[in-house]
């Protein structure tokens, strides 16, 4: 976790919603069961979500989400989080902070998805829908987001260190086969909207389907490659091929989405990473699959 994390309870968050929203704060709250890395989400009645940032690197992304997000979502196939109010900093917490509609669904999951090419395709489809949005100052890669949507070179030193470390228990070479491919792939494409962290946990299910995505906390708008690393951490086979054909990428798109994705399972097998998940999956068997689609498309 970051070092400049922040203690984010039931408590608190009942506080700042009593200070700040008081016509809510006879709502019950409750920590909701599958909870995010970089925010952390409460139930605030049935109807309504609180998302607080758990740490001040990611602070910048609350009013970002509030800017865009009514936006985006009419234009989308799918629902994503209505923002309803933005909470202020205060003496207990120092960042602004969400209250969001609140979306049904499951976290996505096989157990709980009925055709995953199916679900894989829906997925391609709202990824296609979001990138036509017309991303006029819209915001570009940055701290915001840690760079989703720009040049993989910013992450060069740190993806060669965890190889360094990684050597001798993985396939060292052909990880850096991988990422040497992906910055060759040079993008040089007009800005798109993309979502930044397609991952099961931020996909939800209703009755088997894709039913909602959440938590945009790192979309902007640049090189949308960056939203193909969940070809690699949740799909394989029928499934990939379907996400891919609706998609429709090109050789070097793909060259770079392979290039986030072994990127950020690097760094999370080597250590490095301040987290525990590569977006979805083992690092190692991540590392494994890009690998492995390297070798066979090449």
């Amino acid at each position: 976790m970051s070092s400049d994390s922040i203690d984010v309870d039931v408590g608190l968050v009942r506080r700042l919603v009593a200070n700040q929203f008081p016509y809510w704060a006879d709502l019950p709250i409750r920590a909701v069961a599958n909870d995010g890395w970089d925010n952390r989400t409460f139930r605030l009645g049935e109807r309504m979500s609180v998302r607080v940032p758990s740490a001040l690197g990611y602070g910048e992304q609350v009013q970002k989400e509030q800017r865009w997000l009514p936006v985006l979502g009419p234009q989308l196939p799918l629902p994503i989080p209505v923002p309803l109010a933005v909470g202020q900093p205060s003496f207990e917490y120092p960042m602004r902070w969400s209250v969001y509609q609140w979306l049904e669904g499951e976290i996505s999951r096989n157990a709980v998805i009925h055709d995953l090419a199916g679900f894989a395709t829906d997925l391609a489809r709202f990824l296609v829908a979001l990138a036509k949005i017309d991303s006029t100052d819209g915001p570009g890669p940055g701290t915001h987001n840690f760079h989703r949507g720009g040049d993989l070179r910013v992450y060069d030193e740190q993806t060669r260190r965890a190889l360094e470390i990684l050597d001798g228990s993985i396939d060292a070479a052909g990880a850096r086969e991988v990422w040497e491919q992906a910055l060759d792939a040079t993008w040089t494409g007009s800005p798109v909207w993309f979502h930044g962290d397609v991952s099961d946990g931020n996909l939800l299910v209703t009755d088997g389907t894709l039913s909602a995505v959440i938590d945009f906390g790192t979309c902007g708008v640049g090189d949308p490659a960056c939203d193909l690393v969940i070809a690699w951490t949740m799909f394989s086979g029928e499934s990939r091929d379907a996400f891919t054909a609706a998609r429709a990428v090109d050789d070097a798109m793909w060259a770079r989405g392979r290039g986030w994705a072994i990127w950020k399972a690097l760094i999370v097998a080597a250590g490095l990473a301040g987290t525990n998940s590569p977006a979805g999956g083992s690092s190692r068997r991540v590392i494994e699959r890009v690998i492995a689609d390297h070798r066979r498309t090449t």
